[in-house]
This record gives structure tokens, C-alpha cells and sequence, in this order.
């Protein structure tokens, strides 16, 4: 009796939908829209396509990294490094526009600093965020 070959060419596809940074972007990506929506200029402002698109790029390519992974390893560990280089670049707007509006941006000696930081670690969820959308200000 001949054993029947077995041999696997490609990798399984991660299930990226299960994995806590990807969830973590999506969520980004959600409040972002949010964050545009209600804080920037409808019309005439860059800033909004650049930081919608910035954090659509963190969520796509964690996506397009996880299948591609399938057949080369390194090419999902560059398509990994542009989701990474996309929310730094996301960041950096967001830093740009607390510093333009004179805004305090939380740092470890904030009395809330520690517990937001413990919420975000804890929830991976748009819905997890809604209740404080209310309470940010312009």
C-alpha cells in the first residue's frame, strides 16, 4: 500500500479577523471618521483624506499582508511594516492637531492617564469607545 503524500506548498492564512492589532486598527479607523467628522473642516482641509487614509492603510494592510502571507513571508512582514509606518504617520496628525489647538495631550503623570491607558489595552471594540464620544469637546 502507497502512503498518500501530504506535502503543503503554502502557509495557512492567519486568521486576521482574531488578532488583537488588527481589531485594534479597526477600531482606529472608526473613531478616526469619527474624530474627522466632528473636529475638522468638511471641505478645503487635506488633513482629513490623509488621516482617514492613514488608518484605512494600518487596517488594509495588516489584510493584504495576512494573504500574502500565504506565499511569502516577506512580503507580509513589508506589507506589516507600511500598516505600522501608516499609524505612526496617523499619529503624528494627531499630535500635529493638539499642538495647533493648544490642546494637553495626556502623558504618564496625568491622574487618567493609567486607567485609559488599562481601558484601551482591555477593549478592541468601536462599540467599547461610543459612550465618550458625547463627552470630547471641540
Amino acid at each position: 500500500m502507497q502512503k498518500e503524500n501530504n506535502h503543503h506548498y503554502l502557509r495557512k492564512q492567519a486568521h486576521y479577523e482574531n488578532l488583537w492589532f488588527y481589531q485594534k486598527t479597526v477600531t482606529l479607523y472608526d473613531m478616526t471618521v469619527v474624530f474627522c467628522r466632528r473636529f475638522l473642516p468638511t471641505y478645503g482641509d487635506r488633513t482629513v483624506d490623509q488621516m482617514v487614509q492613514a488608518a484605512r492603510s494600518g487596517k488594509q494592510n495588516i489584510v493584504e499582508g495576512s494573504a500574502d502571507g500565504v506565499t511569502s513571508t516577506e512580503m507580509e512582514a513589508k506589507l506589516l511594516n507600511v500598516a505600522r509606518a501608516s499609524i505612526k504617520e496617523l499619529k503624528e496628525d494627531y499630535l500635529d492637531y493638539f499642538r495647533s489647538h493648544k490642546l494637553t495631550l495626556w502623558d504618564e503623570s496625568h491622574p487618567r492617564y493609567t486607567a485609559m491607558q488599562q481601558f484601551c489595552q482591555k477593549h478592541n471594540k468601536i462599540e467599547d469607545y461610543e459612550p465618550f464620544f458625547d463627552r470630547m469637546k471641540r
